[in-house]
């Protein structure tokens, strides 16, 4: 029997993440971890967390998350769920499994990655979720789904030499029709200065309803003459459904508050969890635009912002560090 992914705004069993670990990649780690417990816990308001941790960061992890996050100790390279994690897929039984594409650390930019390619597997078996494989290196913060049977991706990611050298755009597109249960993959122009993920479109522009995307707009000129084109691009675009595109903008944050060249200045990074939507913010004037936005978006959902800096820094925001389990 064929299976589906669900929309992020379908309910949730849980929410799954994994604690900050790889050395090197925070300027201040106690201010990571803290952040990482930030988005748990507004996550918890709404619904089970369950947090991956090393054994070796077993004791710090429970000093900072409390008693109300659960843990799951188990070895792990880095701290991105939504990438080496499992895509959570549904069949008209009602039946859950997880799709486990195969993950090599965004084209070979992190060593070691070996525990990380083998998160999805591992999580499934904690939750006692079967388990489907594919050859398809890819990760789930570069595509996003309606559940109607569109998905959105872009062109610089999956397609990329440093992943799928000897596959077609098109056999890329079959294998995510067939394992995700999809129709239709809409193609979008990566973005040109993303040099962790080559253009991840969960920073750029993700599916609040059918027929509807939300779309990141740039906070200064020079970015302009991109987010224009990938407009036209969204524009230029019918759904599975033979729709055009509704499209809300939200304004991407300003530069000012990055600290290193791949910070994350994305609204577009939120997470969707039962009743709320978690927003990173980052102390400027554009977090009251993104919460009034959002809350158009998702008029019954109670929109949660967390402050996102010290995890921003490590090129991700609330979406990357989260991956949903649909409820059956």
């Amino acid at each position: 029997m064929s299976y589906r992914m669900p929309p992020e705004w379908a309910p949730h069993e849980r929410t799954w993440m994994a604690w900050p670990c790889r050395a090197g990649m925070w300027a201040n780690n106690d201010a990571t971890a803290q952040g990482y417990t930030d988005v748990a816990h507004a996550i918890r308001g709404a619904e089970p967390v369950t947090m991956l941790v090393p054994p070796e960061e077993l004791a710090r992890a429970r000093n900072f998350l409390g008693s109300d996050i659960d843990i799951f100790e188990v070895p792990i390279d880095d701290s991105w769920a939504r990438d080496s994690g499992p895509n959570f897929v549904i069949n008209d039984d009602g039946e859950l499994a997880g799709v486990c594409f195969t993950f090599n650390a965004w084209g070979g930019k992190y060593d070691p990655y070996d525990q990380d390619a083998l998160m999805g597997e591992r999580i499934l078996a904690h939750a006692g979720v079967p388990a489907i494989k594919s050859e398809l290196i890819a990760e789930g913060g570069g595509l996003c789904v309606d559940g109607e049977g569109s998905l959105l991706t872009t062109d610089t990611c999956f397609p990329n030499a440093n992943r799928n050298p000897d596959w077609s755009r098109e056999q890329i597109e079959e294998e995510l029709k067939r394992q995700l249960g999809v129709e239709k993959v809409l193609w979008l122009p990566g973005d040109p200065l993303d040099n962790e993920t080559d253009g991840h479109v969960d920073g750029l522009a993700a599916f609040c309803a059918p027929g509807k995307v939300i779309l990141e707009t740039a906070s200064d000129a020079e970015r302009e003459p991109y987010f224009a084109e990938l407009r036209a691009a969204l524009e230029s675009l019918t759904d599975a459904r033979g729709r055009s595109l509704e499209i809300v903008e939200l304004p991407e944050a300003d530069w000012s508050v990055a600290t290193n060249d791949r910070f994350c200045l994305s609204y577009v990074n939120f997470y969707i969890a039962n009743g709320a939507v978690i927003a990173p913010s980052y102390g400027v004037a554009t977090d009251d635009v993104a919460r009034e936005r959002l809350q158009d978006c998702f008029p019954g959902r109670e929109i949660v912002m967390v402050p996102i800096a010290a995890v921003a820094e490590g090129g991700g925001g609330i979406h990357c560090i989260t991956q949903q389990q649909p409820a059956v």
